[in-house]
């Protein structure tokens, strides 16, 4: 499926080949564990928490259900019974079971006991339409889950220390920290003393983009690869000396192949259209011309992928920005290889607050007052709210 063909500063080469395709790349999206139940079930012992953990308080804690995987028997019960079914902790192993639970793998038991635990890229870049009730409908690849306590989460497992779940505690939901530590096959490396969390980024809208994690890091594959190894803590090799991050485990490398066709898929998500009816028009179009005009906010965020990571000299390197430019705190850029932030792209940027890298803008409003701040830009308040409705409008 796939030939790698070296590494530049750690960033992956890989060429695909026509295996690789976005169907493909949906089931390793939506189920491949990579092996991390090495990390979740064998080191933190998830599966001792999540066969005790009702639905009602799995929802609680922003995880999602997928409707669609739910046979007519299970949803006739839960109109008929909501209350008692989501109150049971058997109804959650009956979920992992049916492969429901978005982004959680479970291996249950002849005898209906959960028996591992491993979780997939759609726990943080997936949600659900809530089309049956709040946490439960239709999948929404690519949409961030904004509502998800991954900290919580973490800090849950009874093998880690009062003091380290202090600290996963403090996350937001929707916010998650990649630069904390690094999962080596066996134990977890201290990258950074303290815990900077930013937001779950989108994983839709990127084909053209580039660079696609806010510092430019490197590309999808790069970062899914980190990820993947590090994070989720999947079976496989990953060496970056610009961190410095080397890990090696024993083979099988259960990610590496399986990186072009998660590509295709992520590639595929286009960005979502945004709703009938939720902006204005007329504003819109005024706030275009603010856009490309005064604001001149189409020097960095260029159409069609409003973003000029690529404008740089040289299409190896991303054309970035230092966090003085825009006064963004310099803080999470500084833990990352490039000290720099990449112009985030816009499209369906009205699915997804908060902005900016750490969750400063609550709304699109906040993103346009910082900037006429930081820039500026002289704008009256009628031409921000113009400003927003063409953001909206994305």
């Amino acid at each position: 499926m796939t030939r790698i063909l070296g590494t530049l500063a750690g960033v992956y080469l890989i060429i695909l080949s026509a295996a690789a395709q976005p169907q493909d790349g949906q089931q390793i999206f939506r189920f491949d564990t990579f092996g991390d139940e090495q990390l979740w079930t064998d080191t933190l012992q998830m599966q001792t928490v999540v066969s005790s953990l009702t639905p009602r308080a799995a929802l609680g804690l922003g995880l999602k259900v997928d409707v669609e995987a739910l046979p007519s028997g299970v949803i006739d019960a839960l109109k008929a019974n909501a209350d008692a079914l989501l109150d049971s902790p058997a109804v959650t192993i009956q979920l992992l079971g049916l492969n429901a639970v978005v982004g959680v793998m479970g291996q249950v038991g002849p005898d209906n006991t959960l028996q591992s635990v491993g979780i997939t890229c759609a726990l943080c870049h997936s949600t659900v339409d809530d089309s049956f009730v709040p946490g439960i409908g239709r999948r929404l690849d690519g949409w961030p889950n904004r509502s998800l306590k991954v900290g919580e989460i973490i800090a849950s497992s009874p093998a880690l220390t009062e003091q380290q779940k202090r600290v996963y505690r403090r996350w937001k939901p929707g916010f998650y920290d990649p630069r904390l530590t690094a999962f080596n096959g066996t134990s977890s490396e201290v990258l950074n003393r303290t815990s900077l969390p930013v937001v779950i980024p989108p994983a839709f809208g990127l084909r053209g983009v580039g660079f696609e994690t806010y510092t430019g890091d490197g590309s999808i594959s790069y970062w899914n690869a980190y990820v993947g190894i590090s994070q989720m803590g999947g079976q496989g090799d990953f060496h970056d000396p610009r961190i410095p991050l080397t890990i090696d485990q024993e083979p099988p490398d259960r990610v590496t192949p399986k990186l072009p066709a998660l590509l295709e898929y992520q590639l595929s998500l286009t960005a979502p259209a945004p709703p009938l009816g939720s902006f204005n028009v007329a504003a819109a179009q005024r706030g275009e011309q603010l856009f490309n005009g005064q604001a001149r906010c189409d020097a960095c965020h260029t159409p069609p992928t409003f973003t000029d990571v690529l404008d740089g000299p040289n299409g190896d390197v991303p054309f970035l920005h230092s966090p003085s430019e825009t006064r963004m705190d310099p803080r999470y850029a500084l833990r990352s290889v490039t000290g720099q932030y990449r112009t985030t792209p816009l499209r369906g940027i009205w699915s997804h607050p908060p902005y900016f890298h750490d969750g400063s803008a609550a709304d699109l409003l906040d993103v346009v007052n910082h900037y006429n701040r930081a820039l500026r830009l002289g704008l009256s308040d009628a031409e921000k709210a113009d400003l927003v409705e063409y953001l909206k409008s994305l």
